[in-house]
């Protein structure tokens, strides 16, 4: 099929494209910033160029824990298949030295008085079986030591000596590899959004934090720090500028009672970085807020550490979480569907500065919405009532169609009757 030809000019069509795309802005998305802190706690942190690799074999155990699985795996298998082979080899060695693979010797021990160092080891292939049954402690009971030759003795102290180094290192290494804390900090959960609203009178940074499970944190206690890229006055770049905030908590150990969902509270006061930060200036920081919560399992003793962050287009200026935790037939009901759900409300848009050189800001800020909130309700009323109205009218429409007209009956005496049925 032939391609139609247009019936405007090329020259004219490229033109008004020109044209177009020069009257049309270009706006140009800012670079987002790598996060420093996952939202599922992960660093995202890279080392590169690291020289001195013996120093993780100077730890050997907490290397082994830190590997993946699979290479835990393998090394595990190796380890244990790598010590059988080696044994196995001195077992046929010891063998051989004392002529035990000799084949005359076999028709002498039938003849004479001659003993073996090990009972039935005429090959490598039984000597590996021998090293199995030594290491593991199975004992078959057809191959078996006898007090022939010394070296034997000391080759079964030391394979012995060395299989419970290898059982001992490896289990422990499974084990701790298993029971991880940061396997029970996935069960501690962080909502996706942070928000800003005002509450005793003072503007505020609010998460929620709570736990899946019903075995306890102990002594779960909460840091917020602020991440920013920072210049010092003598010029000096600092890109990742760790600063503590602290956290609004009533109990003077600042331990948390986490049972239930909890909102922790941060008062945007003068020590928080974020006093000089309004609503318009929220959007175009640079900066990230890590939230750390640690504590002690209360099953297995062992710390654990959740971390989270929030970045600027994560914090929503103006909302409050919703209650999650009603109490239902005396018991206390937590709806985890509702986890992160967030109502707008009253806050001034100012920053908590300006807040505290005004504080007219928030009372006019709070009038304002109880008009609004007023006027909201006289809408929802009027316009209930006009349903109500309308609802009244339709009845009344219907039950005036629904009414059976008078009908004139003609007796045989020509008088008229009107009845009604």
């Amino acid at each position: 099929m032939l391609a139609r030809k247009s019936i405007i000019p090329e020259e004219y069509v490229l033109a008004r494209i020109a044209a177009e795309n020069l009257r049309k802005p270009r706006i140009r998305d800012r670079p987002r910033k790598a996060r420093f802190i996952a939202k599922n706690g992960a660093c995202n942190l890279a080392h590169k160029n690291i020289r001195e690799q013996g120093r993780f074999l100077q730890d050997i155990f907490t290397t082994l824990v830190d590997l993946k699985w699979r290479h835990t795996l393998v090394i595990f298998t190796m380890s244990f298949l790598c010590s059988w082979l080696l044994f196995a080899m001195m077992w046929w060695l010891v063998a051989f030295a004392h002529g035990d693979m000799d084949p005359s010797t076999e028709n002498a021990a039938n003849s004479t008085k001659w003993t073996p160092c090990v009972t039935c080891v005429r090959s490598f292939t039984s000597a590996f079986l021998f090293s199995i049954e030594v290491q593991v402690t199975i004992g078959f009971g057809g191959r078996m030591m006898t007090e022939e030759c010394p070296l034997a003795i000391t080759v079964l102290i030391l394979q012995n000596i060395v299989g419970l180094i290898i059982n001992a290192v490896m289990l422990g290494c499974i084990f701790m590899k298993t029971a991880q804390a940061h396997r029970r900090a996935e069960t501690l959960i962080f909502s996706r959004q942070a928000v800003i609203a005002v509450r005793n009178g003072k503007l505020c940074f609010m998460f929620r934090v709570g736990d899946l499970r019903k075995s306890m944190i102990i002594s779960a206690s909460v840091r917020i720090q602020v991440v920013r890229k920072t210049t010092t006055p003598e010029g000096e770049v600092i890109p990742i500028h760790q600063v503590d905030i602290p956290v609004d908590n009533p109990i003077e150990s600042n331990n948390i009672f986490l049972v239930a969902p909890l909102i922790i509270c941060h008062v945007i006061d003068k020590r928080s970085p974020l006093y000089d930060i309004s609503a318009t200036d929220l959007a175009l920081q640079d900066l990230e807020l890590i939230v750390i919560l640690e504590g002690v399992v209360e099953t297995t003793g062992i710390t654990t550490q959740a971390r989270t962050s929030y970045v600027a287009e994560e914090i929503l200026w103006g909302h409050r979480f919703v209650p999650i935790v009603t109490e239902e037939e005396g018991v206390y009901a937590v709806d985890y569907s509702k986890f992160g759900n967030t109502v707008k409300v009253a806050a001034p848009r100012c920053s908590a500065r300006e807040l505290d050189e005004k504080p007219s800001i928030l009372i006019q800020t709070l009038q304002k919405s109880e008009l609004s909130h007023q006027n909201s309700l006289r809408k929802r009323n009027s316009m209930r009532r006009n349903n109500s109205i309308r609802r009244s009218n339709s009845m009344r429409r219907t039950n005036s169609s629904l009414i059976v007209p008078k009908v004139q009956f003609i007796t045989p005496e020509g008088s008229q009757s009107a009845s009604e049925t």
